[in-house]
């Protein structure tokens, strides 16, 4: 049975005619309880995301809840588990709204490890 309390991310990729979007839905999701954190936008390429996105931290629990949300924007979406490998969590275990976005793999933690980025719930890009 899948852990309610396992931590997941979403990153919300918009481009400049769609940034209004993403701040709508990024409005919204800061007055959700079930969004543990919400990034800021982030305009411009930032670690393995090529173009400008924002992040979301939450429990699975929260995924019923969420996915709508996501699903509605009409914003690209990448809804991802946070386990000890942070490439597969971007690719295999990802689930995508929308097309998805190629990323830039060679800086994503190799399994079981973390180069000491704080990951859930503490901050952002």
């Amino acid at each position: 049975m899948a852990d309610p309390a396992h931590p997941f991310h979403a990153h919300v990729y918009y481009g400049a005619a769609e940034r209004a979007a993403a701040e709508l839905l990024r409005d919204a999701l800061l007055s959700k309880d079930e969004a543990l954190f919400v990034g800021r936008l982030t305009d411009g390429p930032v670690g393995p995301h090529p173009i400008p996105q924002f992040e979301v931290h939450f429990d699975e629990s929260a995924l019923a809840a969420l996915m709508p949300q996501f699903e509605q924007s009409g914003l690209r979406v990448l809804v991802h588990p946070l386990t000890d490998d942070d490439r597969a969590d971007h690719t295999s275990l990802g689930r995508w709204i929308g097309k998805p976005v190629d990323f830039d793999l060679s800086v994503l933690d190799p399994p079981g490890m973390n180069q000491g980025v704080a990951r859930f719930g503490k901050s952002d890009f």
